[in-house]
């Protein structure tokens, strides 16, 4: 590991849509080399090209129909290349990359599996990684590029595998760490291997969340996510024209932005910055100039009300007994199936003879009767009638000692006079106060919220 400060290095991540083309990279190239802090690289697969993968990684398309998959791949990297002179190594292994996945996805329609699919998820990554070494050489910068799989040690959980991170930690300082005293390093994020070797992929927010591993492996200076919007705001600018970007929020406000729906960061992400203390910037590539966002322990101002985050595509699952009536282990019985049939919980309110909770239907076509399966169904209405409501959506309102602040009750309450909200949990945390409503109005609710909320000062206190 490194001991001498002044060798501290920072992690630098990039976005797919930071790595679209070949102007697009050139601009993350002169971002690293404008910081002669930021050793080690993580990037995304280039944009368009996941998509192109997960439709491939289904097993559902025809001979012809891979054909053009593939040939849309090697286009979106070929715009890329034409702007790049490159060896005849490097060609030779773009193009050998390039008819492995064309294989891979043949063996994937003849007979699916999640460890084929992590696979062929891989390349995306592999080749935009590839892509991005050459962009730095081009610019004069000493780069290599590095496997991670040779350091990002999972198990063998394909979709979404666990980092193994003390096994991480030593690779990392075995294999990577000598590498950093004379060159960048460009690696790939989202995807790991097995102790056996096989791929393995970190499931959704994987890039950032590699990132971050590496950055505690490596006792990084700070982890930078470099991507298209100039820091983490009050909220989604697409709702409201009066979000703006934070300048400074805590790990534990950012945690709880990221689990309730704000995009920038995934909350794997904070964990094992978090663990280090690492702070993490997030930033613009559009824009580097402007700043962005710091992710820090403590910041310097400690606002009631930070920023509102929103989170659609919410199901909520009301189990009603009369024998809960001052009956023990009724909780325990209802969390226990749910545990069983690998479903967590968002948010829980209780009464006398009922327990609501909500669950995260997001990615899930058909919706929260997708995620509930009829076998959990049959379990739970052996314990008591079961209600289910869907096309909700979660407003999170984040911010400091919410818990024990005044008045957040009547500018709540007064901004969603005219607003059926049907669930309420608050108290449990002093970060965030949150509540469900119908998605229809989910996006007006934010608006509305967050002018009554943020109204009259910067730092988001009225």
């Amino acid at each position: 590991m490194m001991n001498n400060l002044t060798n501290v290095p920072i992690v630098a991540k990039f976005g797919g849509t930071s790595l679209a083309d070949y102007s697009a990279m050139s601009r993350c190239a002169d971002i690293i080399i404008n910081c002669p802090k930021s050793k080690v690289v993580v990037v995304s697969a280039s944009s368009g090209v996941t998509n192109l993968l997960v439709e491939l990684s289904t097993g559902k398309l025809n001979g012809p129909q891979r054909t053009v998959a593939i040939s849309d791949i090697r286009a979106i990297q070929q715009k890329i290349i034409d702007n790049l002179a490159l060896s005849d190594q490097v060609i030779e292994s773009i193009s050998h990359l390039l008819a492995q996945l064309s294989d891979l996805s043949a063996a994937i329609a003849l007979k699916p599996s999640a460890k084929l699919t992590d696979k062929l998820l891989s390349f995306g990554e592999r080749l935009s990684s590839t892509l991005f070494t050459q962009v730095l050489i081009g610019k004069g910068a000493s780069a290599v590029y590095f496997d991670v799989r040779d350091v990002l040690r999972t198990d063998s959980h394909f979709g979404k595998a666990q980092p193994q991170v003390g096994a991480i930690n030593q690779l990392v300082s075995e294999r990577l760490t000598p590498l950093l005293a004379d060159n960048i390093v460009v690696t790939q994020g989202f995807i790991g291997a097995d102790p056996s070797g096989a791929t393995t992929t970190l499931g959704r927010g994987g890039s950032d969340y590699s990132a971050a591993l590496l950055g505690e492996a490596l006792g990084a200076e700070q982890i930078n996510i470099w991507t298209d919007v100039s820091g983490i705001f009050t909220t989604d600018p697409r709702i409201t024209d009066q979000a703006r970007a934070i300048e400074e929020i805590s790990f534990n406000e950012a945690a709880e932005m990221a689990t309730f729906g704000a995009k920038v960061l995934h909350p794997s992400t904070l964990v094992p910055a978090m663990r280090k203390n690492i702070p993490v910037f997030v930033g613009s590539t559009l824009n580097p100039q402007a700043g962005g966002t710091i992710v820090r322990n403590q910041t310097n101002t400690q606002p009631v009300y930070r920023a509102i985050a929103l989170r659609r595509h919410q199901t909520l699952v009301t189990v009603t007994s009369m024998d809960m009536l001052h009956a023990p282990g009724f909780l325990a019985r209802v969390f226990t199936l749910l545990a069983k049939h690998n479903l967590s919980v968002d948010l829980v309110t209780t009464s006398e003879i009922s327990i609501a909770l909500t669950i995260d239907s997001t990615g899930s076509e058909s919706g929260g009767r997708a995620i509930l399966t009829p076998e959990l169904l049959a379990e739970l209405r052996d314990v008591g009638q079961v209600t289910i409501e869907e096309e909700l959506a979660l407003v999170a309102l984040i911010g400091n000692k919410i818990d024990s602040s005044y008045g957040i009750g009547t500018r709540l309450f007064g901004a969603l006079s005219d607003v059926n909200v049907r669930l309420i949990c608050h108290g449990a945390s002093q970060h965030n106060l949150c509540f469900l409503v119908d998605d229809n109005v989910a996006s007006d609710v934010v608006n509305r919220l967050h002018q009554q909320m943020f109204s009259l000062n910067s730092e988001g206190q009225a």
